[in-house]
């Protein structure tokens, strides 16, 4: 179901499940077993997720095994997909979704839980359509949603269930990047390669310093600010940055 790889600094999970990608739980074991591995890993900053199935990023939940399951075993499988989200948010890697198939349900929550999206323009849907199901998102899909594209654009698509295009995504700031079909994935792959190569104690402390500051008040947030970047001020990476930055050279981080 998923295959791993890992390059330098970079860490690259491929989502292989025909025909679509969709989830169960046995899908969400699997995953936390790779999360905990890279999680453990020291020497990576920064993780691409991607699709090895060309019209699909992930079409979400596995309807004919949900609308099989108990009530109970659904409610497990939805707490695991909550799990696994909350483990990428959390964590101190830098995740990088990259978007070049339908992206739908769980699979965009998966999307908003990574901390940049990449996205080609090939022609494919993004979308929560839980409530043409007579559901709604549950693993964290609309607040993270929110914070990817503000209230307005999130709600009328998780009210109306209608998904979107990649250029829409990119249009409205739920995709950072949009590449032409052709290059997409090289060009993804280099982005996350170049930026793992960034100092891993600073890109871990501004993702925690997004994370418990949005939504507070400047004040609140300024001080938080100050007290991360001072965990920074001694530490190698640091000085090596100043060292460069003088001898007029690539860094060379820790």
């Amino acid at each position: 179901m998923f295959k791993f790889e890992k390059i330098d600094r970079l860490g690259m999970i491929t989502l292989d499940k025909s025909p679509a990608n969709s989830y169960d739980i046995h899908f969400f074991n699997e995953f936390e077993t790779i999360l905990n591995s890279i999680e453990n890993d020291k020497d990576i900053a920064v993780v691409l997720l991607k699709s090895a199935i060309p019209k699909f990023f992930c079409a979400g939940a596995d309807i004919k095994v949900f609308a099989k399951n108990t009530v109970e075993q659904n409610n497990e499988m939805v707490a695991m997909a909550n799990k696994t989200a909350t483990a990428i948010s959390s964590s101190n890697k830098i995740y990088v979704a990259f978007l070049n198939g339908h992206t739908l349900g769980g699979g965009l929550e998966l999307a908003c839980a990574c901390d940049i999206r990449l996205a080609s323009n090939k022609k494919f849907l993004i979308g929560l359509p839980e409530v043409k199901l007579g559901l709604m998102p549950g693993n964290g899909g609309i607040p993270r949603l929110v914070n990817a594209v503000g209230t307005s654009y999130a709600y009328e698509m998780v009210v109306s269930g209608n998904p979107i295009n990649s250029e829409e995504a990119f249009r409205i700031g739920l995709a950072h990047k949009l590449y032409n079909e052709e290059t997409a994935e090289e060009e993804a792959l280099t982005y996350a390669t170049n930026l793992s190569k960034g100092p891993k104690k600073a890109m871990a402390a501004i993702k925690q310093t997004f994370a418990l500051g949005v939504g507070k008040s400047t004040s609140d947030f300024l001080k938080l600010e100050t007290e991360m970047v001072e965990t920074l001020y001694d530490t190698f990476d640091a000085k090596e940055g100043f060292q460069s930055f003088v001898e007029k050279r690539e860094p060379k981080f820790e």
